[in-house]
């Protein structure tokens, strides 16, 4: 199982991106996907963004609630994250992740992880 995150990049404060998860070789079904991120230096813990539940039932961060969408293309193997209005405190390593929890998916519980993709927002 790999997963590739990709649609990082440097935008101005109010600007959008849409991240993206391809998940090579994970076919695994009844579990969650998510979103999660790790703020600039000092170093700290990842933090829940969204995830999805395996019933496609979404749960988002409060600070993200109504400006992120998570969403997922089963066909494609991929799992987005629509991000509009975007804040510099947003500004993060974005790390998709597999095969966690569907009971509070925004826990850092899950079995498979990408290497992260960088997301600056600039004021």
């Amino acid at each position: 199982v790999q997963l590739v995150e990709s649609g990082g990049g440097s935008v101005q404060s109010g600007g959008s991106l849409r991240l993206a998860c391809a998940l090579s070789g994970y076919t695994h079904k009844g579990y969650s996907l998510a979103w999660f991120r790790r703020g600039p230096p000092p170093l700290k813990e990842r933090e829940g963004v969204a995830a999805i539940d395996s019933d496609g039932s979404t749960v988002y961060a409060p600070a993200v609630k109504g400006r992120f969408t998570i969403s997922q293309d089963s066909a494609k193997k991929t799992l987005y994250l629509q991000m509009n209005n975007l804040k510099p405190e947003d500004t993060a390593t974005y790390i998709c992740a597999a095969e966690g929890t569907n009971v509070n998916p925004l826990l850092a519980i899950y079995n498979y992880w990408g290497q992260g993709i960088q997301v600056t927002v600039s004021s």
